[in-house]
């Protein structure tokens, strides 16, 4: 199901969060504002695609310590901090724990538009990924174990003669069996069956 991309933003301030939302919405984009992490956290949907726009400093749990936060729930939305000139030490350190911009205020307007659609842009590259990982796992799960076999020999760049009397089975046979790995994985060459190995994980010899 498509989710519609959704901009949090997370901001004690009432002022900001009506201006940073009214600004978002006049170019079209979908907009939520919290006026603490914990609202933001008692309502975050992880499947939810989008992207935070969070202050630095908060009462309660600060920005840096919501990042952590969701670090440690594995949580993959671009984060996009916003700070006062006394705050740009802790955004360096909270851009080394996996942030994805900061801006100074005050800021232009465009400066924070172009960064949130290149954070959307990024939410959904992570996200198309860890679909196609997960397409690739099940593909291998469907696998049975012969074919897994032939899968892990295949891309160890064995021959098909090879192989065959690795297995004890005909070369034949081997074709048949490798044929449906390429059909079952979705491969459309060796190489791209071998980048699937690499993806689950699968040492390659080489």
């Amino acid at each position: 199901m498509n989710r519609t991309a959704t901009v949090h933003v997370v901001d004690d301030d009432d002022a900001v969060r009506s201006s940073l939302r009214l600004l978002l919405k006049s170019v079209g984009l979908p907009t939520i504002t919290y006026e603490s992490a914990r609202d933001f956290l008692a309502g975050y949907d992880a499947d939810q695609p989008g992207c935070l726009v969070l202050d630095v400093r908060m009462p309660g749990m600060s920005g840096p310590e919501l990042q952590e936060e969701l670090n440690r729930r594995g949580a993959m939305i671009p984060v996009i901090f916003v700070t006062g000139h006394g705050d740009i030490p802790m955004a360096v350190e909270a851009m080394q724990h996996g942030a994805f911009d900061f801006l100074q205020k005050p800021f232009r307007d465009q400066d924070l538009i172009t960064r949130v659609h290149k954070a959307l842009e990024l939410d959904e590259q992570n996200r198309a990924e860890l679909r196609e990982a997960a397409q690739i796992r099940a593909r291998f799960d469907s696998l049975t174990p012969r074919e897994r076999e032939v899968f892990q020999l295949v891309t160890d760049g064995k021959a098909n003669k090879v192989m065959a009397g690795d297995l004890g089975v005909s070369q034949r046979t081997v074709e048949i069996h490798r044929a449906r790995v390429m059909e079952k994985m979705g491969a459309k060459s060796l190489a791209h069956l071998v980048r699937m190995a690499m993806d689950l994980g699968k040492p390659v010899d080489g």
